[in-house]
Formats: C-alpha cells, sequence, structure tokens
C-alpha cells in the first residue's frame, strides 16, 4: 500500500520530503520482501546480512542517507524533523534492514548526533565521517549492572585523569551494538569528579575506540530469548582501558550536558519507528482474518465482532498516536527539544504502549503462529517491551508530563484574575 502523508500535517511537508517519502516507501516495500536473509546464521547467531552493503548503495544513488540529521546540521539531508517522523515510520516496518539501509539506525543516529553536535574537527574526522558513509558502526555505553541507571547520576564507571590521558574503569551492560563486528567506537559515560557538589557535574564521556586494550565483552544479552544479532545488547568490561586526553567529548564534568543533548530529536526516533511496526503488525492481523482458509465455527475470523471491535480500536489508537510523534516532531522544530520536553515525554510513554497493544491482539488473532518465529510479531513484541525502560522507564517521563502540568497551576490563577470579563458579563 502506498504511504499517504497524513492531510494534518501535508502543508507542512517540503516537495522534496514528499519526493524522498515515495521513493523510501517504495525501497522499503522491496526491502520488506527480500527472502532468507535472516537465516545467514554463524554459531547459532545471525551474521551482518549479505545484502546490507548493496542495499546501503541503493540507497545513498536515490538520496535516501542520513535522513536523520535535521536542517541544523550541514552534514544532514536538511529534513525537519516533522518531515522525517513520517519517513522514520516508514522504516518501522522493516526493522531488521531499513533503517540500517539508509543509515538510520540506533545508536548510530545519536552517536553521529552527538559527535556532529559537540566533536571536535579531529573527533568528527575520525570518527563521525565513516558513520555518516555507513562504514563503521557505534555503541553508547552508559546503562551499568550494579546500579539503577534509570537515575543516570548513579553511573559508577571511574574516567580518571593520568597525565595526557584517562584511564576508564567500570562495569556495563544492556550496550546496544556492541555486538556487531563493524562496532569501531564506544561512546562512554562515566565519572570523572565524582566529589562535585554539582551532581550533574561530576560525569564526563569520553571516546574509546573498540579495539582499545582493557576492553572485555562478556556476553550478548537476550530479550524474551532474543539476541538481537548481529549487534546484540552486550555486557562489558572496561578494566584499564587508557584513551588520550584528546577524547573526551565536549569537557570534563559536560557529560549530562552531552545526554541531554542526545535526548532531543534523536532519542524521539524510536517512537516514529514504532509507528510503521504499528501498521505492519496491523497489516498482517488483516491479512490473516480474512484468510479463507481460516474459519471458526463456521466464519472468517473477519466476521466474528471481537476481532472487528479489536481492529477499530488498533487503527484509533494507532492514528492517535501517529499524530502525538508528529506533533512532538513539530514542536521540536518550532522550539527546540528543551522547549518540546512535554510533548517528547508524552509519545515516549504512548508510542511503546500502542505498539504493545496492536501487537498483542495481532498475535492474539495468528494464535500459536503468532507467538513462534514464523512470523515477526513475537519478535517485535519483544524489543517493543523494552522501548518502555530503555529510553528511559515510563515513570520517569510521566513524572515529568504531570510536573510540567502543574507549573502551568500560577500561571492559570494569573489569568483567571487578570482576565477582563467583555462580552458575558454585559448580558
Amino acid at each position: 500500500m502506498v504511504y499517504k502523508i497524513p492531510s494534518l500535517v501535508e502543508s507542512l511537508v517540503s516537495d522534496r520530503a514528499k519526493k524522498l517519502i515515495e521513493l523510501l516507501d517504495d525501497f522499503v516495500e522491496n526491502v520488506s520482501s527480500m527472502p532468507n536473509w535472516e537465516k545467514e546464521k554463524t554459531d547459532g547467531r545471525q551474521v551482518v546480512p549479505n545484502v546490507i552493503e548493496e542495499l546501503k548503495k541503493k540507497a545513498r544513488k536515490l538520496g535516501l542517507w542520513n535522513l536523520f540529521l535535521s536542517k541544523d546540521y550541514k552534514e544532514g539531508a536538511g529534513l525537519t524533523n516533522l518531515e522525517y517522523g513520517l519517513m522514520a515510520e516508514i522504516t518501522g516496518k522493516c526493522l531488521r534492514l531499513a533503517p540500517e539501509a539508509i543509515n538510520c539506525s540506533a545508536p548510530d543516529t545519536g552517536n553521529m548526533e552527538v559527535f556532529a553536535k559537540y566533536g571536535t574537527p579531529e573527533q568528527k574526522a575520525r570518527w563521525l565521517t565513516p558513520l555518516l558513509e555507513g562504514k563503521i558502526r557505534s555503541a553508547f555505553a552508559m546503562t551499568e549492572k550494579a546500579v539503577a541507571s534509570s537515575d543516570a547520576t548513579n553511573i559508577s564507571t571511574s574516567i580518571i585523569r593520568d597525565g595526557d590521558h584517562y584511564i576508564i574503569n567500570g562495569h556495563k551492560w544492556w550496550i546496544s551494538g556492541s555486538g556487531d563486528p563493524r562496532c569501531k567506537v564506544f561512546l562512554v559515560m562515566g565519572k570523572s569528579d565524582p566529589n562535585n557538589k554539582n551532581k550533574h557535574r561530576q560525569q564526563s564521556i569520553v571516546i574509546v575506540p573498540a579495539d582499545t586494550e582493557g576492553i572485555t565483552i562478556v556476553r550478548p544479552l537476550t530479550i524474551f530469548g532474543y539476541d538481537d544479532a548481529p549487534e546484540g545488547h552486550c555486557e562489558i568490561i572496561f578494566k584499564n582501558v587508557r584513551v588520550p586526553k584528546q577524547n573526551i567529548i565536549l569537557g570534563e564534568g559536560r557529560g549530562f550536558e552531552v545526554i541531554q543533548g542526545r535526548l532531543g530529536p534523536g532519542r524521539i526516533h524510536h517512537c516514529m519507528r514504532s509507528i510503521g511496526a504499528c501498521e505492519r503488525a496491523l497489516d498482517l492481523m488483516l491479512l490473516r482474518v480474512t484468510d479463507p482458509s481460516r474459519k471458526t465455527f463456521g466464519r472468517l475470523l473477519a466476521e466474528h465482532g471481537t476481532i472487528v471491535a479489536d481492529i477499530a480500536r488498533m487503527r484509533i489508537e494507532i492514528d492517535q498516536a501517529r499524530l502525538l510523534v508528529l506533533n512532538a516532531a513539530h514542536m521540536i522544530d518550532k522550539k527546540g527539544a528543551k522547549g518540546a520536553m512535554k510533548e517528547i515525554g508524552m509519545i515516549k510513554v504512548i508510542a511503546p504502549a500502542v505498539l504493545l497493544n496492536v501487537l498483542d491482539r495481532s498475535i492474539q488473532a495468528h494464535g500459536a503462529a503468532g507467538v513462534s518465529d514464523d512470523f515477526p510479531l513475537a519478535a517485535m513484541y519483544a524489543a517493543a517491551r523494552t522501548l518502555r525502560f530503555a529510553d528511559g522507564p515510563d515513570e520517569v517521563h510521566i513524572q515529568q508530563i504531570g510536573k510540567l502540568e502543574l507549573k502551568r497551576a500560577v500561571e492559570i490563577g494569573k489569568n483567571a484574575e487578570k482576565r477582563p470579563r467583555k462580552i458575558v458579563s454585559k448580558l
């Protein structure tokens, strides 16, 4: 089915972006239909698909490359976040191949944003350029095994200055992308000034080449049994890892500043892709329930009232979530990430929740097949469930949203006192 831009935002989409959306929609449809690439395995784990480099070449020729970097960056494709939101939704229909094929996959997108926004010319030349060219991949090492990492001030990995170098010691886990053989660089967050009275000035982020001595990948972790090979979400030990002082990002004690910058557009891309994943799950359900060979109690599944009601709820929830996602992207375009904190928090809560609801109903309609690997639904469900805490727990986002709303109480009170009664008072 040809992708249609929601009429509510169509006027905000440039002609160039509309052409790219058309090209991308066709590209992803072709990628989605590619057979057997998931069967390529070594030692039981999926390897980097042989087809991926060929897909990258095709995408670059079509101009479908690095679309995620907004017009604020000279290295980007010159799109607004809203325009990219529509494109990211399309790639969400084929999460395993499409985002990487156009060089818009996590965690590289967030890391490229960090280098583009905060990197020195030397850091950009060594790391950003090959990332933008799709020649290497990267990982962001923040989460730790021994602390509650939803509060990043708890991070305990040490980054100690030793002359012209930093020495890093720490135990990280759930480091996405670190299992990929093409991963050549880590951005590592740790404490360089643990005694600083300002708890948000204790942290720094340093660039660590993946081949640096002292890095041990303990294991790839699994999500409901899926290890997301070849990238993986690995447990890693950094032991006396030494890097030159030039590898600091932005400066000592500015780690929180960097991750807050990374929390903007790059951290809502998964919400955008989630809408596309929802659409794919709904499509699969529609095909399943209208299959003439699948009848229960003498009727097609689609002829049962409960199925019809589920489909209606799925359509309503998807469209609601899409508009919230596009609204957040538009707010970032207008006011920046800081000015769109409430909108960003809202979609981080709602997008994974809607995706889980949609997947659950689609799985139910598929019966036992829905929880098997014959369909992508089970793997999609496992990935979607992690989103409710992988980018900050729902509880943190909800607290932030509630506090931002409560700040309006004073404003509401003042406006009520000052607002003149011009019309009704004269009746």
